[in-house]
């Protein structure tokens, strides 16, 4: 599938930038390391990524400023430093949770109807379901459509699931915007790993933040691999945004959808912050 085809050409694109930006490559250098002109290899780049790929070099020294959260205890300070606070809001703002009742999560959604679609979005092909109240999962595909309905089936055995590619589209669409976005989210997870995912809705866009300071944030001390695995664990793709946890020592670390996406989405949010 073409759609496939360049998009894994943008995501070697990433990684080459990453592994070669101290030497600042030219934007024909970075075109050549995945055969393409610097023509389409900069319109390509700005389809997947969001921004030219001269802006998400520059975007990389801003890792040498989030070394700083590796230091700082206190986040909303932190974000003031960094300017944050006067480009752009706090992602909670935007995104509303609500979790699913006990008597819902016992029943596996009994008597719920969970609409689903696969969509478009800046960082490749992703399933998206939806109850009456909120999106209640966004997972990025890379093809495999057909395991993001079993996935859900898995999850939520009492609903009835009904394909509406329509209604998932139009919803990408409010999530995936520059500006603001008021999304409510309608999820199911353990009481921990809720405090998790609301926890990640308190960070500002552009920010970052290792899973020992999370557990901190939260008053778990010591628990950093709990607090990984609700990380891991997070239904919601971007809008939950655990791409902003990064390793002890700032690196990108794993993510669930690939690395790459991860320091795209990173890119994407420091080109604007107020995203």
């Amino acid at each position: 599938m073409i759609e496939e085809r360049d998009y894994r050409r943008i995501e070697r694109a990433i990684q080459w930038i990453r592994a070669n930006a101290g030497a600042q490559p030219s934007v024909k250098q970075m075109a050549a390391a995945v055969a393409l002109s610097p023509h389409h290899f900069s319109r390509l780049f700005r389809r997947w990524a969001g921004i030219p790929p001269h802006q998400y070099l520059r975007t990389l020294t801003m890792e040498t400023a989030k070394q700083r959260l590796w230091q700082s205890t206190d986040l909303l300070s932190l974000a003031q430093d960094l300017g944050l606070s006067g480009t752009g809001r706090l992602h909670d703002l935007f995104v509303q949770l609500e979790a699913m009742s006990p008597a819902e999560y016992r029943s596996r959604g009994q008597g719920l109807t969970i609409r689903f679609g696969r969509v478009d979005t800046p960082f490749g092909d992703a399933g998206l379901a939806l109850t009456d109240r909120g999106l209640c999962a966004l997972e990025f595909c890379d093809g495999e459509r057909v395991e993001f309905e079993k996935s859900l089936c898995l999850r939520w055995p009492g609903a009835l699931l009904e394909r509406d590619d329509a209604k998932a589209g139009g919803l990408a669409r409010r999530i995936f915007t520059r500006g603001p976005r008021r999304v409510p989210l309608h999820i199911q997870g353990t009481n921990f790993q809720i405090q998790v995912w609301r926890a990640l809705l308190r960070l500002p866009a552009g920010s970052a933040i290792s899973y020992g300071r999370l557990a901190e944030s939260i008053d778990r001390p010591g628990a950093s691999r709990a607090v990984g695995a609700a990380v891991g664990a997070n239904p919601a793709a971007f809008l939950i945004p655990c791409h902003r946890v990064l390793r002890s020592d700032g690196g990108l670390g794993g993510y669930r959808w690939r690395p790459q996406r991860k320091a795209a989405m990173l890119a994407w949010e420091n080109a604007c912050p107020g995203s």
